[in-house]
């Protein structure tokens, strides 16, 4: 029999690069929640996929940014930080047609890492010619040895596949590090609040900052029917009319897509009570932060 690998990758790059949608990609299953806008993902998301050659266990970070200020940000670049010393591999991740500040951030966290670092050009898609590319790649290969550069695009899913190989050949060999048919490392009621989250951030767009967090407070699974109640948090009352909206009409709607998702998770019908309740300026309150289950 040929020898088994396993290992931890990291993903790592700045906010809104498409490192969820990257993971998601690459498990072929959504895990990681996502959103256009930056800072949707704020906590280590292990996703986990067994082949019959490997065990490959994701980590996607959250962005790091340059603003340390409030307590949320902090946490959120300590957790980046904290990964790339864990994992085996990391792929960092840039777009195709622009280098940030934010990006130099990120790189700069990998000097002195003795570890195999994996370039990831994302957003390919939007070239029509590929050779388009190649300045870029030019230019990158200058800032780092990088083991790997690979254009790809994590949102039509284009070359994921070369990646997961490259990957692949990188990981130490052992044995596998979790049960075969486990796709995450988080619980269900994470699950379910982080779907509650993903629709609050899509269907309140601009008028709501990152200041809303979920917290599942009954959940009780049954053979036909599961009821949920969980609670929407927000830093203002002005923020809460925002997510009950008129009538309640912005409320039901983001209930309705929740609970689509979660039956589709949990495979029974579900019944969703949502509260929104304000807990003023928790995302700089690190008491607040760990008491809402960010540690």
């Amino acid at each position: 029999m040929h020898s088994m690998k396993s290992g931890f990758i990291a993903i790592i790059g700045r906010p809104n690069v498409g490192k969820s949608t990257l993971m998601n990609a690459l498990l072929g299953t959504k895990v990681s929640i996502t959103s256009p806008k930056p800072q949707t993902t704020r906590w280590q998301i292990l996703g986990i996929k067994t082949l019959p050659e490997a065990q490959l266990v994701f980590i996607d970070t959250p962005g790091l940014h340059e603003d340390n200020k409030r307590a949320m940000n902090r946490y959120m670049n300590r957790v980046a930080s904290s990964v790339i010393s864990d994992a085996d591999v990391i792929v960092f991740m840039v777009d195709a047609d622009h280098w940030y500040g934010e990006d130099q951030l990120a790189l700069d966290k990998l000097r002195g890492v003795e570890k195999p670092v994996i370039l990831v050009i994302n957003k390919i898609d939007k070239f029509a010619d590929k050779n388009e590319i190649l300045p870029a790649i030019v230019k990158l290969k200058e800032k780092f040895s990088f083991a790997h550069i690979i254009p790809l695009s994590a949102l039509k899913c284009e070359n994921i596949n070369t990646l997961q190989q490259e990957i692949i050949k990188l990981l130490p060999e052992g044995s596998i590090l979790y049960p075969e048919d486990q796709v995450t490392d988080k619980n269900i009621r994470f699950q379910i609040a982080e779907i509650i989250r993903e629709k609050l951030i899509q269907q309140t767009e601009e008028e709501l900052p990152y200041t809303t967090t979920v917290e599942v407070e009954q959940f009780a699974e049954g053979e036909k029917l599961t009821e949920i109640s969980a609670v929407i948090y927000v830093e203002r009352d002005g923020q809460k009319a925002i997510v009950i909206g008129k009538g309640g009409e912005k409320l039901k709607k983001i209930g309705t897509l929740a609970r689509r998702d979660i039956e589709r998770l949990l495979g029974t019908k579900v019944f969703l009570r949502l509260w929104v309740k304000v807990k003023e300026q928790w995302t700089d309150d690190e008491r607040a932060m760990r008491s809402l289950g960010y540690e």
